[in-house]
């Protein structure tokens, strides 16, 4: 439960740290990342999707509040979240872009590699109350400056 903590925390300090590298390098070949806008991008391909978004763009942070994680076998786990960002020179989270992520790791060896990373908008239509929550649960890591908590 903690070594997919971390990976999933080393996923979002890549993100925030604008390291297509580093993010990319924690999946696996046969990997899939499904991300905000529905792109579906194979784990052979993230780094050179990612690059020019991070490099070219300035990204909001992220950070997150881990749900849940349950073991779904012996060599694979499942990771859920919420998460919203924080754009560049602010220090409130942009509703907008507040999401709810999906991490499934396996058993490579003698490590783990992310199998898929789904990054949904979470939008809430017509539920303010769970908007609110999303954002009353994120607080803690806006307010204490960290990733995940």
């Amino acid at each position: 439960v903690g070594l997919m903590r971390d990976v999933y925390e080393r996923l979002l300090t890549a993100w925030n740290e604008r390291n297509a590298t580093a993010f990319a390098d924690l999946f696996a070949p046969d990997g899939l990342l499904i991300g905000f806008d529905g792109s579906q991008v194979p784990g052979t391909r993230i780094a050179a999707h990612l690059a020019p978004i991070l490099t070219d763009h300035p990204t909001a942070r992220y950070v997150a509040k881990v749900r849940s994680i349950r073991e779904v076998g012996p060599d694979a786990t499942l990771l859920h979240a919420i998460a919203g960002m924080i754009p560049p020179g602010q220090h409130d989270l942009a509703p907008s872009v507040d999401t709810v992520q999906t991490l499934l790791t396996e058993r490579r060896g003698d490590s783990w590699a992310i199998v898929l990373f789904q990054n949904t908008p979470a939008q809430y239509h017509s539920r303010p109350d769970l908007a609110a929550l999303h954002h009353s649960e994120l607080l803690p890591a806006v307010l204490d400056d960290v990733t995940v908590i």
